[in-house]
């Protein structure tokens, strides 16, 4: 912990999530550099960590808090914010990696807070993760490993496989997957996906004696903000 009493780690983790994805959307601009989305594969499990991490410092025996509110309250703005900069710049065919992190919170929030109120919302995001799978970055596996994660942190040891398998799960759905079959670049993806969660858990639990900037509320903008200034780059080049 920091001298703040923030989570150095937590914050650590925050920057790589960050640092990876640009990396991964850098393709936009050299889009015949594959290695970036091999290193991108990091990017996704390392913000579900965050989100588990959160998760699992909330009292699991109060649910509605202002907290909680405020949480979920970002994470829908900037889903919506996000998807503008996100269809100018790519051509896919899913949303923003916002509707999948919201949704994984709310089935994280529904595993951890247990009883009547948690199982509904867990199966209430579950049900749309379903219900919205194609369109959804990651699938129904990409909503599920919060969860995991948050399994993962409380119970660690052979859990930490959980998330391992479905970071796999969740990239295999991916198009270059599809089209370049088993080779080598594709098992290195594969690789890559199943590391990442075991990388963070790790990092996550490692002695955090030092200073790094806290990733705050600004965060959140980093996403549709570094979305909007790569098309503007790629636009004027």
């Amino acid at each position: 912990m920091s001298r703040h009493g923030r989570d150095a780690n937590l914050d650590l983790l925050k920057w790589l999530a960050m640092l990876t994805m640009l990396l991964d959307h850098l393709r936009n601009l050299w889009p015949d550099t594959p290695c970036l989305f091999i290193v991108g594969r990091l990017a996704f499990p390392l913000f579900c960590l965050g989100i588990a991490a959160n998760v699992a410092r909330s009292q699991s025996t109060v649910l509605y808090t202002d907290a909680n509110a405020r949480y979920l309250g970002w994470m829908a703005a900037f889903a919506l914010i996000s998807e503008l900069p996100y269809r100018l710049l790519s051509d896919s065919s899913t949303l923003n990696v916002m509707p999948s992190l919201l949704l994984g919170l709310l089935i994280a929030w529904g595993a951890h807070h247990r009883g009547r109120d948690g199982l509904v919302l867990a199966l209430a995001g579950v049900t749309v993760a379903v219900l919205m799978q194609e369109r959804l970055m990651y699938g129904v596996f990409g909503t599920l490993l919060p969860t995991a994660l948050l399994l993962a942190i409380q119970r660690p040891g052979f859990a930490w496989l959980l998330p391992a398998a479905l970071c796999v799960l969740a990239n295999s759905r991916n198009r270059w997957l599809a089209e370049w079959g088993l080779q080598p670049h594709t098992l290195l993806i594969l690789a890559t996906a199943f590391v990442a969660p075991l990388l963070g858990l790790w990092l996550l639990r490692r002695p955090g004696n030092f200073r790094i900037w806290p990733v705050k509320r600004w965060g959140y903008g980093f996403y549709p903000g570094h979305l909007a200034a790569l098309y503007l780059i790629r636009s004027i080049s």
